[in-house]
C-alpha cells in the first residue's frame, strides 16, 4: 500500500486531498515523528520517521493528523479480505503489505500484469487506497519489484531482469539488509546489490555468518521460501501499549490509560472471535526498568473483564515512588477449549447476567465503531469533561 496511514485518513477527510499532509505523533507525547506522509508532502522532502520540527521546516504548510490505529487496522483487514478473493495462499507481511502466490490463477484472472492491474483497480475503486505491485517468481524479487515504482506502480522482475533492474540499486535498498549491515558492506567496498552478487560467497558467509549466505543468494535473485498462508488461528496474543506524555505516579491516571488500552484489545479480540485466558500487563518505569505480570482467568473477550483483571495486576504492582513512562496490556491463551466458561461459585445466575450485559455493550459499541469510525464512541470514564460542563 502507498503511504498507507495518511491514505486511510484521506479516504475519510477530503480536505487532506491535494495538500501536503502526514500522520504524526504529538511532539509533546514523545512520539514527535512522521509516521506516514502523502506524496505532496514527500515532494517537499518530508519522509517517514523524520522528526516533526524538521518536517515543518521543510514544509511549513504541512497538515498533521494524529494516528488512529483502530481505523488503519480495519482498512488493512478490508484490503486483505479483498486479496484473499484472488488466492487462498496469502501471507500478510505487515499491516499494509502481503505476498500472494498466484500459481495456477491465469485461467481466472489473466496473465500476471492483467491480474495485478485488476487488483490495483479494485483496491482503488472500493477503498480509495493506492498500492504498488511487484511481480516475480519468488518473494524477495516480488518485494523488491513492489518498491521500484510508487505510487500506483506495477513492476515485473524476472530472472533475466536482475542485472538491469536489481543489481544497479544501492545495497542499502536491498530487502533484508539493515543500516548497520549496509554500512559494513560499504566499508568492504560493496556499494550496489550487483557488487554483493559478484562477491565471493565464502567471504560473505565468513563475515556475516548464516545471514551472509542468505543475503548473497538474494542478491543473485534466489529465494526458495514459500508463501505461507496465515490464519487467525495462529494468533498468539493481542496487546497494546502506550508511552505516556509524561511520567506518572498517580495510579488513577494509570487506570485511565489501562482502560483505553483494554478497550482496544477487547475490540480486536472480538473482531477475530478470540477469547483469551491470560491477561498480561507491562510497566516501564522512568529509569527504563520493565516488569511484566500476568494472571489466568475464565476465557473472555469483553473489555470490562480484561480491564478489571489488568487493573488488579496494576494495583498489586504499583509503587507511587517509581514513576511510570509506559503501560501495556495483552490477552493470550487462545488455544485452550473455551467452550466451557467458568462461572462464579457464589452467584452463577448473577454472573451470567453481568456477562451478558457486558457482551451487549461491547457488541453495540463495536457496531457503531465499524459504521462510523473508532473515535465516534468510547467509554465514559475516558471522556475528559470540558471546563464548565456538568
Amino acid at each position: 500500500m502507498n503511504a498507507f496511514f495518511i491514505s486511510c485518513e484521506m479516504t475519510r477527510n477530503n480536505a487532506l486531498v491535494g495538500i501536503p499532509a502526514a500522520v504524526a505523533g504529538d511532539p509533546k507525547k514523545r512520539t514527535g515523528i512522521i509516521l506516514a506522509a502523502n506524496y505532496e508532502a514527500r515532494a517537499c522532502g518530508v519522509k517517514t520517521a523524520m522528526v516533526l520540527h524538521e518536517a515543518l521546516k521543510l514544509c511549513p504548510k504541512l497538515t498533521l493528523v494524529p494516528p488512529d490505529h483502530h481505523f488503519y487496522g480495519q482498512k488493512s483487514e478490508e484490503a486483505m479480505d479483498l486479496l484473499s478473493n484472488y488466492t487462498p495462499v496469502l501471507e500478510q507481511n505487515s499491516i499494509d503489505e502481503a505476498w500472494l502466490d498466484m500459481t495456477g490463477s491465469e485461467g481466472l484472472f489473466g496473465k500476471p500484469v492483467v491480474a495485478a492491474k485488476r487488483i490495483m483497480d479494485e483496491i482503488k475503486d472500493r477503498f480509495g487506497l493506492w498500492c504498488s505491485i511487484g511481480i516475480a517468481e519468488n518473494k524477495f524479487l516480488a518485494k523488491m519489484a513492489a518498491e521500484m515504482k510508487k505510487p500506483l506502480g506495477i513492476t515485473e522482475l524476472w530472472e533475466q531482469d536482475i542485472p538491469i533492474k536489481l543489481w544497479p540499486l544501492p545495497v542499502k535498498e536491498m530487502y533484508g539488509i539493515g543500516a548497520k549491515t549496509a554500512e559494513k558492506l560499504n566499508r568492504m567496498g560493496i556499494k550496489t546489490i550487483g557488487d554483493l552478487a559478484k562477491l565471493d560467497k565464502n567471504l560473505i558467509s565468513k563475515t556475516f555468518g548464516k545471514s551472509g549466505n542468505e543475503i548473497y543468494l538474494r542478491a543473485n535473485g534466489i529465494d526458495t521460501s514459500l508463501v505461507l498462508a496465515h490464519t487467525t488461528d495462529e494468533m498468539k496474543s493481542i496487546g497494546r501499549a502506550k508511552t505516556l506524555p509524561e511520567d506518572i505516579s498517580d495510579i488513577e491516571k494509570a487506570k485511565l490509560v489501562l482502560m483505553e488500552l483494554a478497550d482496544d484489545v477487547g475490540m480486536t479480540a472480538r473482531r477475530h472471535d478470540k477469547k483469551g485466558r491470560t491477561v498480561h500487563i507491562t510497566l516501564k518505569f522512568s529509569d527504563f526498568h520493565v516488569i511484566t505480570r500476568q494472571t489466568t482467568i475464565p476465557a473472555t473477550y469483553t473489555t470490562k473483564e480484561i480491564y478489571q483483571v489488568g487493573c488488579s495486576l496494576l494495583e498489586q504492582n504499583w509503587n507511587r515512588y517509581c514513576p511510570v513512562r509506559l503501560i501495556g496490556i495483552s490477552l493470550s491463551g487462545f488455544h485452550e477449549d473455551c467452550s466451557l466458561d467458568q462461572l462464579s461459585l457464589f452467584d452463577p445466575m448473577k454472573d451470567n447476567v453481568k456477562n451478558d450485559k457486558n457482551k451487549r455493550i461491547d457488541s453495540a459499541m463495536d457496531k457503531i465503531r465499524s459504521k462510523h469510525g473508532s473515535e465516534i464512541i468510547t467509554i465514559a470514564s475516558l471522556v475528559k469533561k470540558e471546563k464548565g460542563s456538568k
